[in-house]
């Protein structure tokens, strides 16, 4: 079967640029949109020409020009989207509502994955204010998805590794503690943490899969669900030393929420989700919907490997 040509809207952008490089890696013919808000931004210019030069296609397109985003929709099958849905960066996950009308106006897409790649929006109905805002936007996105009936794949790709593992899911720092560490609660609520590298991998590997049309997928490979002491304890046997514990109650948590700024609110309304409620592990997921199970031949990164690097 000929491979589906690819197009990523965000592939500068932190799990963007993960994604150009696995469809590069698994022979897609790849384009990635080049918008021209990019200004001046040195860093975003020289990840595009390394794209280029690793083979991939630069495509100009603007949300402000409607034409141009069907123009560039229509060189390709599939579209994966990874426009930021963090509030500490460039949270716009809405404006991929052009994006649905610019795919629905051309006609050839194949498979469309929107920005997704967190906790399943679906699953996500109680969530605190501020932080639902996320999940409710990603419900809104997929409804007119799938009003336009374009096929799709949503990917649920639970905590990226650089942001919940390398730390030690402490807040405020992306680097492990060396003395000292908090627990959420009693620290065995079962958390996924995955390798940004193998969320590419996984996401390249369902488009042109028929198993996942118009299915989530979730990444949740067996040997990664792991509570934050499990996750403490693989860093202890590494380095040799044990960290001093602290546990933060539930409630404790919630108070210290209160007057924060918006996105650090955002920010801790999830942590509550998935290290007090477990919202990532507290469902049964079949195999088939699976990315572990789906494709056995994938050797994902565990987390202890993954710990070496801050060794």
């Amino acid at each position: 079967m000929e491979k589906s040509k690819v197009l990523v809207v965000g592939g500068t952008g932190y799990i963007g640029r993960k994604i150009v490089k696995a469809s590069l890696e698994q022979g897609h013919e790849t384009y990635v949109l080049q918008r021209p808000d990019i200004g001046l931004d040195t860093e975003k210019v020289q990840m595009l020409l390394s794209f280029k030069k690793q083979g991939a296609h630069l495509v100009e397109g603007s949300f402000s020009d409607h034409q141009s985003l069907v123009d560039a929709v229509k060189l390709v099958d599939v579209v994966i989207s990874t426009m930021s849905g963090v509030h500490f960066r460039s949270h716009n996950l809405l404006m991929q509502l052009k994006l649905v009308e610019a795919i629905k106006d051309a006609g050839n897409v194949k498979r469309f994955l929107p920005s997704e790649f967190g906790m399943d929006p679906a699953l996500m109905g109680h969530a605190l204010e501020p932080g639902r805002v996320t999940f409710d936007e990603k419900m809104t996105i997929r409804k007119t998805i799938e009003d336009a009936n374009i096929p799709f794949t949503y990917i649920s790709a639970n905590c990226f590794a650089a942001y919940f593992a390398g730390n030690l899911s402490q807040m405020g720092t992306l680097f492990p503690p060396r003395d000292k560490v908090v627990l959420y609660g009693d620290g065995n609520v079962k958390v996924v943490y995955m390798d940004e590298e193998d969320v590419g991998t996984y996401t390249i590997k369902t488009i042109d899969d028929p198993r996942t049309l118009n299915k989530t997928v979730y990444l949740r490979p067996p040997e990664n669900i792991l509570t934050q002491r499990e996750l403490i304890e693989k860093w202890e046997k590494l380095t040799g030393k044990q960290l001093e514990k602290s546990t933060l109650s539930e409630h404790d948590f919630l108070s210290s929420m209160k007057g924060l700024d918006f996105a650090s609110e955002v920010g801790m309304g999830h942590f509550y989700h998935i290290f007090y409620e477990g919202c990532l592990a507290n469902f049964e997921v079949r195999d088939e919907e699976e990315a572990s199970k789906l494709y056995p031949e994938v050797q994902y990164t565990r987390m202890d490997e993954y710990l070496k690097l801050y060794v």
